[in-house]
């Protein structure tokens, strides 16, 4: 995983210098040949979305809940992800579920 790290590093330089079209595009391209990249499925969550790919921002983010199913904030990023997508009932149904991890740590 080593290899997807730096090229995750090398495309948020890119993000960071404003070229967001670069990054996420580097960002698919690392899935390719690691698609249990979790951080690599985050960015692309965020990224896509803001971008207007709501299915595709939708798809990473539930990806990473199943790589990381434990993790409370892979859901909370869900929910984010669905409420900006318009999609309410499943964003509070992903902070449920965030929040019952939580609970449970």
């Amino acid at each position: 995983m080593a290899v997807a790290d730096e090229k995750y590093d090398e495309a948020h330089k890119l993000k960071e210098a404003g070229d967001v079209e670069g990054a996420v595009a580097m960002w698919k391209s690392i899935l390719e040949e690691h698609p249990d990249h979790s951080i690599t499925h985050q960015a692309l969550a965020v990224y896509l979305q803001k971008m207007g790919q709501n299915d595709d921002a939708i798809k990473h983010a539930l990806k990473v809940t199943e790589l990381i199913p434990g993790d409370a904030f892979s859901f909370t990023q869900l929910s984010v992800i669905y409420q900006r997508c318009g999609k309410i009932q499943e964003a509070e149904d992903a902070m449920e579920k965030s929040r019952q991890i939580q609970a449970a740590s």
